[in-house]
């Protein structure tokens, strides 16, 4: 009696275990024209801020690549302006923002991930009903309450309204949700306390979710410039954002390389973040967010 004999498998994919070649060319066709307009105007950006002064940003005559590549508006930003102030404020701010939403976010999915609790599903609805309305609707009371604590033109009250967000809580709640029953009732058995269990159990375990609330935290405060351009009256206290601005005055010509050049200098932190940590980042957002 012969038996049929299993065929490898191969372990090349060929070009028609992706689909049809027509599904295959819309496929990339469709990457491509996402890829043009996430990354072309920062492409943009950079090539027009390397154009010599001679040459046309925009209108009729601008061509895309600079015909004499020059890094003349980087030095001229970095000397018109003190772009290193506004660098370390900006990382001060970065700084304090990714510890409190840390220790809150952390804490409060936690607590949020224990079922039995009164009250926890009316905090849940409260959390839930916060992230619909807009920061512009809460602005002005925000700012009454910065003035009233006497943190205006302070770094700390750029910092204070954000301290911990409902989205970050409900990532790291989610990621906490991951952890199976049977293992925390394992460590109960074995005398684990709570803070044991929270430090040694759960933290571990949510190492990717930790870590995407990292980076949308620097994203987030790196960025902002709303809410510095209301707080801050100083220069000395100005964040990169809201300082690279002042680019676009008429004291500085309104000269567009300088402005894009500014602009590629306050971009250039958040690409180096994001491409050193996107394997962990990408992996974290996929995990936390079965059962978010």
């Amino acid at each position: 009696m012969t038996t049929a004999v299993d065929k490898p498998r191969r372990l090349v994919p060929r070009w028609r275990d992706y689909g049809r070649p027509r599904e295959l060319v819309v496929r990339y066709l469709l990457l491509v024209f996402v890829l043009f307009i996430t990354v072309g105007p920062l492409l943009w950006q950079l090539l027009s801020s390397l154009k010599g002064p001679t040459e046309d940003v925009f209108g009729s005559g601008a061509s895309l690549f600079p015909h004499h590549p020059s890094l003349r508006a980087y030095r001229q930003v970095f000397d018109q302006v003190p772009v290193w102030t506004y660098i370390r404020n900006s990382f001060f701010v970065a700084v304090i923002s990714i510890t409190s939403q840390l220790v809150f976010s952390t804490m409060a999915g936690y607590m949020l991930s224990k079922p039995g609790w009164k009250g926890r599903k009316l905090v849940w609805v409260v959390l839930m009903a916060s992230m619909m309305f807009p920061f512009e609707s809460i602005m002005v009371s925000l700012f009454l309450s910065i003035r009233d604590l006497g943190l205006v033109d302070n770094l700390v009250g750029v910092w204070l309204p954000g301290f911990v967000a409902a989205i970050n809580v409900l990532i790291m709640r989610a990621a906490f949700l991951a952890v199976p029953r049977e293992i925390e009732d394992a460590a109960m058995l074995d005398g684990a306390g709570e803070w044991k269990r929270f430090r040694y159990l759960y933290l571990p375990s949510a190492y990717g979710a930790i870590l995407v609330v990292t980076i949308n935290t620097f994203i987030s405060a790196w960025d902002d410039f709303l809410w510095p351009l209301i707080v801050l009256r100083t220069e000395d206290n100005f964040t990169l954002t809201l300082g690279l601005s002042r680019l676009q005055s008429s004291s500085f010509g309104y000269d567009q390389r300088l402005v894009m050049a500014g602009s590629v200098i306050s971009v250039i932190p958040v690409l180096v973040l994001f491409i050193i940590t996107q394997r962990w980042f990408y992996k974290g957002v996929s995990s936390g967010a079965v059962k978010l």
